[in-house]
C-alpha cells in the first residue's frame, strides 16, 4: 500500500530504545516483503513476537485438480457452494495456477477461536454478502457489501461477521497485490486520471493492544499446508506501528468508471495488479455516446490470458442467463464475446447497472474437483444460434 500510515505510539527514531512505563523495552519487529526491497512496517510489541509454546499437527489443504489443461468456457454457480461454520473450511478453491488460487466462501461464523496467517500469499477478499470487522494486529477495518479487503501475506488476523448470511469471492496471490502502476506517479501517489484516489481507502483503525499471556492458537498456511502453533502471548499486542505494509479496504462502489464515445477496453476497469494477473471492477456507468456506438463489447481473443468474471449484481448486459454469484471462465486461446442478441439489444441503451469483478491471469487456470461440482456443463455452447422450428 503506497501510503504511509501510523497508529499508536512509536519512538521518534527507528531501531532505538523504546521503553514501557515499567522501564522494560518494547520489542521492535520489521514486517516486510520481498526481502528488504518491498514495502514494510515497523511494529512495537509488548511481548516478544517469537514466543511459540508448541507446534501441533498440519494438514494438506492444497486444491485437488480435475482438469489441468482446460480449453472449455465454463459457468460455475458460486452460490451453490454450501455454507459452513468455520471461516477457513468454508473456502472452496475453484480456479488455480502457480500464481493465484481463486475461490468462493460462505462462512456462517466469525473467526474468533483462533488466529490466522497466510504465509504463502496476499489475500483479496471481496464481500458479496455480509458485514463485519476484519481484526488484525495492525488495527481493525469494518467492511460491507462491495468491499475489497487486501491482506498482505504474513498478516495475523481474525474476522467477525454480523450475521450468518455471508458470501465472499477470494483470491490468494503468490505475488504482492498493488494498485495499477499507470495510475501512480514516481512517489506512489494516485494520479488525477485514476478512477479512485487515496481518500477512498479504508485504512486500519482502532488498534487493539492486549497485554495477555497464555495459550493462543495460531493457524498458519504455508506451502499448501495448514500448520497449527500455540503462541505464549496474545498476537494483538502491538502498541504502535508505522509504515507502508498493512491491510486495507476499498469499496467497488467508489470506483469511478472511465467511459468514452466508443467501447473502452477492459484495462480502464483495472483496480489491482500483480506481475501475474490483474483485477478489474465493472461498475454502473454510462454507455458509449458515439451516435453509432455499440455498447456491448466486441468479440475478443484473449490469447495471453484466462478471464474469470464474478457477477455481483445488476443486468450483465453482454451475457444471457447470468445471475449474482455466477462465475464464468473464458480460457485463453479461443475468442469470447457477447451472447446471441446481446450485441443487438445494447444499441441505443444509455447506461448499465452491472457490477462484476474480473480477474485476468497471464497463465492458464486449472479446474478443481470442487469447481466441477458447480459447473453447469453447458456454458461453452451458449453462443450457438438457436434455430426457430419451421
Amino acid at each position: 500500500m503506497p501510503i504511509y500510515h501510523k497508529m499508536g505510539k512509536v519512538p521518534p527514531k527507528r531501531h532505538t530504545i523504546f521503553r514501557k512505563p515499567s522501564g522494560d523495552l518494547y520489542y521492535e519487529q520489521l514486517f516486510g516483503t520481498i526481502g528488504f526491497d518491498g514495502m514494510s512496517s515497523l511494529l512495537y510489541h509488548i511481548h516478544r513476537p517469537t514466543m511459540v509454546k508448541e507446534v501441533g499437527p498440519s494438514k494438506d489443504v492444497s486444491p485437488t485438480i480435475a482438469v489441468a489443461k482446460n480449453m472449455m468456457a465454463r459457468k460455475l454457480m458460486g452460490f451453490e457452494a454450501p455454507p459452513k461454520d468455520d471461516f477457513l473450511e468454508s473456502r472452496v478453491p475453484l480456479l488455480v495456477n502457480n500464481d493465484i488460487h481463486i475461490g468462493v466462501a460462505a462462512p456462517k461464523q466469525s473467526l474468533t477461536e483462533y488466529f490466522y496467517k497466510n504465509a504463502d500469499a496476499d489475500e483479496l477478499l471481496f464481500i458479496h454478502k455480509g458485514t463485519g470487522t476484519l481484526r488484525t494486529l495492525l488495527g481493525n477495518i469494518q467492511f460491507e457489501y462491495g468491499d475489497y479487503l487486501i491482506i498482505p501475506r504474513g498478516m495475523i488476523y481474525q474476522i467477525e461477521f454480523d450475521t450468518e448470511d455471508n458470501r465472499l469471492l477470494y483470491a490468494e496471490s503468490f505475488h504482492p497485490i498493488y494498485t495499477p502502476k499507470r495510475y501512480r506517479n514516481w512517489f506512489g501517489q494516485l494520479l488525477e486520471h485514476s478512477p479512485f484516489c487515496e481518500r477512498d481507502y479504508k485504512l486500519p483503525q482502532e488498534l487493539e493492544t492486549h497485554d495477555t499471556t497464555g495459550e493462543f492458537c495460531m493457524k498458519i498456511k504455508k506451502q499448501g499446508h495448514l500448520h497449527e502453533l500455540t503462541y505464549a502471548s496474545h498476537p494483538f499486542d502491538v502498541v504502535g506501528w508505522d509504515g507502508y505494509n498493512y491491510p486495507y479496504g476499498f469499496s467497488i462502489h467508489n470506483f469511478e468508471p472511465i467511459t468514452g464515445r466508443v467501447h473502452q477496453p477492459p484495462p480502464v476497469h483495472q483496480t489491482f495488479e500483480t506481475s501475474a494477473f490483474v483485477v478489474c471492477s465493472f461498475c454502473p456507468r454510462l454507455y458509449d455516446y458515439h451516435p453509432k456506438a455499440i455498447p456491448a463489447p466486441y468479440n475478443h481473443s484473449n490469447i495471453d490470458s484466462d478471464e474469470m468474471l464474478y457477477y455481483v449484481d445488476g443486468d450483465f448486459m453482454s451475457r444471457n442467463n447470468i445471475g449474482p454469484g455466477y462465475i464464468t471462465l473464458h480460457p485463453g486461446g479461443i475468442p469470447h464475446g457477447p451472447h446471441p442478441g446481446a450485441y443487438e439489444r445494447s444499441i441505443g441503451q444509455k447506461a448499465t447497472e452491472e457490477l462484476a469483478v474480473m480477474i485476468d491471469t497471464f497463465k492458464p487456470l486449472m479446474i478443481t474437483e470442487e469447481a466441477l461440482k458447480l459447473d453447469d456443463g453447458e456454458y461453452y455452447q451458449s453462443w450457438l444460434e438457436k434455430k426457430v422450428p419451421g
